[in-house]
């Protein structure tokens, strides 16, 4: 896409000095402006406290290019066009004061995005400021999660921001809406007759989806241990693809035709709740074990850590969706910390032909699988079964992989990062890959019947050596059913 599609702008980064904005969001609108996206009269203005900036934002910003943008995409040309458009301003976001002379730095720019990459709790703060001065009536503003930490603190959140932005000019993020498999997920559905006939408990036996992360906290304890695995990651990431997987053919490619159907999906998931909780749940938190042939630590050893804590760095949960599509399919969630690899992928289980005319030692052999790999090496394979080649092997059956593999597929062509097809999304307006307010709420809710049934039980998290792939209990969780967790080695 040309930049003349795109509207100029300015591009407030509240929280610019964080993690989140140096580590993703500079990184990505670089990547925008090298792919000739930015419109020439685009600026972004970096706005932070200044004690929690230790150095000079324009040093600052140029380190996060430098680690994490790969080194022969770090043209010269393109680096100083970038850094032409940088300005910056240190204020306290809740000083009504400091909106004054942000709304003089903005000037009179037709079109403002307001990135919070802040906690949530200053949301109001900054939505209060920047309607205070005016600005509000030409701002779109986008959300980082988590957007509270219940389904009563979500909606105060929320309720808080629609005080000053409509539904339409509110962009809330999940950056995994925004990766391009995905993306690719709505296509191979609804694109492809051969798939979209068989998506249903007609012709899958059951899907996984699995989060798994080789880090451990990383340094955020206070936040990490406040919200745990299930806030962190199912609550939104984990939700949002089975809502990807599960929903129905939307009517158009529109931003509410799709979230319609996500939030169906969500209304229709069932309750886990009293015995069932005991065997559809599994919580879970890592001792220390080794990472790569490292030895690694605890959580409850981690630096500033509570070594009483029972939050949970580990759920595998096994969901029902009510309806006709989905009857009896089951879906294997699964997330968590300091596990063997860095991997992220859904995989959908064909059943099997209904009669087996091939030799009986063979049946176990037979399946069809579809394994979408998100992370780290995105692409799509088709496991099929074929005859094994050779005049001596009889009908003997080996399953062979029809693969689609983007590094491949496309050459040279680079996958762009979640957050450069977010922040490209943003600018053009366009909301189909951002979550709506009552997809959040209805992700809360399934996940606050979750917690309160924990809580009433009263059960620790179950232990797990680091490097490994989760508590004994969840690999019982789905063998109960006669499955397997695909990839575990």
């Amino acid at each position: 896409m040309s930049s003349e599609a795109i509207e100029p702008c300015t591009i407030a980064l509240f929280g610019a000095f964080g993690d989140l904005a140096l580590r993703k969001l500079f990184p990505a609108l670089f990547q925008l402006d090298r792919a000739g996206l930015l419109p020439p009269q685009t600026q972004v203005l970096a706005l932070g406290r200044e004690m929690a900036a230790e150095e000079p934002p324009l040093t600052l910003v140029m380190e996060a290019l430098r680690d994490f943008v790969p080194s022969d995409e770090l043209d010269q040309a393109v680096l100083d066009r970038f850094l032409s458009r940088l300005d910056w301003l240190y204020m306290d976001f809740q000083d009504a004061q400091a909106y004054q002379v942000l709304a003089k730095r903005i000037g009179q720019s037709d079109s403002l995005i307001a990135y919070f990459a802040t906690p949530a709790k200053v949301y109001a703060s900054i939505c209060s400021g920047l309607a205070v001065v005016g600005l509000a009536e030409r701002t779109r503003v986008v959300l980082e999660k988590p957007i509270g930490h219940d389904l009563q603190s979500s909606r105060a959140v929320n309720e808080e921001v629609a005080r000053y932005f409509p539904e339409e000019r509110i962009y809330r993020i999940d950056h995994y809406l925004g990766k391009e498999t995905v993306q690719n997920l709505i296509a191979l559905r609804f694109a492809n007759n051969l798939l979209e006939t068989q998506w249903n408990q007609n012709h899958i036996s059951h899907v996984e989806i699995t989060v798994a992360e080789k880090v451990g906290i990383e340094g955020r304890w206070g936040y990490f241990d406040q919200a745990g695995q299930l806030r962190d990651m199912v609550q939104n990431h984990l939700l949002q693809l089975l809502c990807l997987v599960a929903m129905d053919p939307p009517s158009d490619l529109s931003a509410d035709s799709i979230r319609n159907e996500k939030v169906k999906v969500l209304k229709a998931l069932a309750p886990i709740s009293g015995e069932q909780l005991g065997q559809q749940l599994v919580r879970g938190q890592y001792v220390s074990g080794s990472i790569d042939g490292r030895p690694v630590p605890g959580y409850l050893d981690e630096e500033n850590s509570n070594s009483k804590s029972d939050t949970e760095t580990f759920v595998a949960l096994r969901a029902e969706i009510r309806n006709w599509r989905w009857a009896g399919v089951p879906f294997y969630l699964r997330t968590g910390k300091r596990m063997p690899q860095k991997v992220s992928h859904i995989i959908i289980h064909f059943k099997d032909p209904a009669h087996h005319i091939f030799a009986p030692e063979q049946r176990p052999l037979i399946s069809n699988r579809l394994v979408i790999r998100l992370q780290p090496d995105e692409g799509i394979t088709l496991h099929v079964m074929t005859k094994e080649q050779g005049l001596d092997k009889g009908m003997q059956l080996r399953s062979c992989p029809l693969q689609l593999d983007f590094s491949d597929t496309y050459g040279n062509s680079r996958v762009p990062d979640a957050y450069e097809r977010l922040l490209l999304e943003i600018m053009k307006g366009n909301q189909n890959l951002f979550v709506r307010k009552d997809e959040i709420e209805y992700a809360w809710q399934w996940c606050d019947q979750l917690m309160a049934g924990w809580r009433r039980q009263g059960a620790a998290p179950k232990p797990y050596a680091a490097g490994t792939w989760g508590p004994l209990a969840s690999i019982g969780l789905i063998s109960r059913d006669g499955k397997d967790w695909y990839g575990d080695y």
